[in-house]
């Protein structure tokens, strides 16, 4: 799991954040302006929190059963 792979995970879960919070925010009736501030804002934060978490769990040697993304899980 080299350098590659951990920046297309932090783009993925980027991604998937930014469409979810944008969304929301669009869906509770605020401005697309402000709906694409919190999308970038928390998506950033989210997917930085989950993607260090992931990389001291894998260097640690613990598996995500769910994520199924390490080499001895698939």
């Amino acid at each position: 799991m080299g350098l590659l792979f951990w920046i297309r995970r932090f783009i993925t879960v980027f991604v998937v954040a930014f469409i979810l919070i944008a969304g929301a925010q669009m869906l509770r009736g605020h401005d697309i302006a402000y709906a694409l501030e919190q999308g970038l804002i928390w998506s950033f934060i989210s997917s930085s929190i989950f993607v260090i978490s992931r990389f001291i769990q894998a260097r640690n040697k613990k598996h995500c059963a769910l994520c199924r993304d390490t080499p001895e899980m698939q």
